[in-house]
């Protein structure tokens, strides 16, 4: 049967076992003139028509000799495939932040490794986070709902239904999958509790933590002193009080992080902070008492995903540099190892209509940064969404992925070796 399939699927197949075929009959020819007449003509002519059937048959297997080749090599790149697939599901990944940026960053990943954790903020107090955590008495379960649609495996239509946000009567503006959080968090003896549940119930890749347990709120000290308390007040603060951020703190100072997120950190082969707002998304993370030790105790090399836009209200003409000042006042110095850069030119369209926000593209001062020890790994990462700038998923996994294979898998077979 492999044979009929390996002459029908084949032209060239068909003409090496025809010349194949053409040389065991001239064999056999030959043989039967040598032994039937004894002439030297024909004992000569036999001869040579031997030989050719001969050179024939030889041929036809060095083209069998050759696709058998092939076809171990082929084999060997699916096997080296699956190896290198099967290795991207080891990485022991941990991603830290909150927002947008961080369900963008996740859906990218969780096409690599199953073995993802999100560490989120939770000192959102806007929108219909803030509603249900002022009602209920309960965390925000805004950016936690993201991240877990991100990893989730659900139907198109299931993911529309959880970002539904209803649009009339007591519940406008209020997001389905806060709901459901909600609901859940009302049959869980904790909130922590209730997002496993929830990750259950949507299937999904890896796991997403909330950094701590407590009620927090996230104040902000401007350079002029000035004290802006809550969340969703920082990035306004310009509409009310003008003026540069700081630092930022929390409230109450007596916090317990996740006893889970310090685990997965000091686990972790790799460590990465953002994208995503710079003093409301990933800073406060790292205000939360034993997340910082903890980073800096483990192994993992510690990533830091740069936004491409600087943000108005907290990062206005911030450079790359900036950000990463801002992150070592809140933690350690030489905490990041690596920063991730988008080097691409922004359309000129989007960017009259971001400078109009009072936003930029954010300056990379590579110089700076690499006199400090930081590796800076630059690409095109930008993603237009709805007239967004967004970080392509894909992209940016893929480079995230590159750099664990170079840095942890790689590093981990070499020391194996030794």
């Amino acid at each position: 049967m492999k044979l009929l399939n390996w002459v029908r699927y084949s032209g060239r197949n068909r003409t090496y076992l025809l010349l194949g075929i053409s040389g065991v009959f001239d064999v056999l020819l030959g043989s039967f003139f040598i032994l039937g007449y004894g002439g030297i003509l024909e004992m000569v002519l036999s001869s040579i028509v031997i030989l050719i059937g001969f050179a024939l048959i030889y041929i036809f297997f060095k083209y069998l000799n050759k696709i058998s080749k092939i076809r171990v090599s082929i084999e060997t790149s699916k096997i080296a495939r699956k190896e290198e697939k099967g290795n991207f599901k080891d990485a022991k990944i941990v991603v830290i932040g909150g927002g947008t940026g961080l369900s963008t960053l996740l859906r990218g990943l969780k096409e690599y490794s199953s073995n993802l954790t999100a560490i989120v903020t939770v000192a959102d107090d806007g929108g219909g986070s803030g509603i249900l955590r002022q009602d209920l008495g309960m965390l925000p379960p805004g950016d936690i709902r993201n991240c877990i649609l991100a990893l989730a495996d659900t139907e198109p239509v299931m993911e529309k239904l959880l970002q539904y946000r209803f649009t009339e009567g007591m519940l406008k503006g209020q997001s389905f999958g806060n709901l459901f959080l909600a609901a859940m968090n009302g049959i869980s003896e904790s909130f922590e509790e209730a997002v496993k549940k929830m990750s259950d119930v949507l299937a999904v890749t890896g796991r997403v933590l909330p950094v701590t347990l407590q009620d927090v709120k996230l104040c902000a000290e401007l350079e002029d002193g000035y004290i802006v308390k809550g969340e969703s007040r920082i990035g306004e603060h310009n509409t009310f009080h003008k003026g540069k951020i700081k630092n930022v703190y929390l409230e109450p100072l007596l916090i317990k992080p996740s006893q889970e997120a310090i685990e997965s950190i000091l686990d972790a082969d790799m460590v990465v902070l953002g994208p995503g707002s710079l003093y409301t998304s990933i800073i406060p993370n790292l205000l939360v008492p034993g997340i910082v030790d903890a980073i800096k105790k483990s192994k993992a090399v510690k990533v830091y995903v740069c936004n491409v836009m600087t943000q108005p209200g907290e990062t206005e003409n911030y450079t790359v540099w900036d950000h990463v000042k801002a992150i070592e006042r809140h933690s350690y110095k030489g905490l990041i190892e690596y920063c991730i850069v988008n080097s691409a030119q922004i359309p000129d369209e989007l960017k009259k209509k971001y400078e109009e926000d009072g936003a930029a593209a954010v300056a990379i001062d590579a110089d700076v940064l690499e006199r400090y020890g930081i590796n800076v790994i630059y690409d095109d990462f930008v993603c237009i969404n709805n007239n967004y700038i967004r970080h392509d998923t894909k992209r940016l996994a893929k480079t995230i992925m590159e750099l664990w294979e170079t840095k942890c898998f790689c590093e981990r077979k070499m020391d194996k070796v030794v």
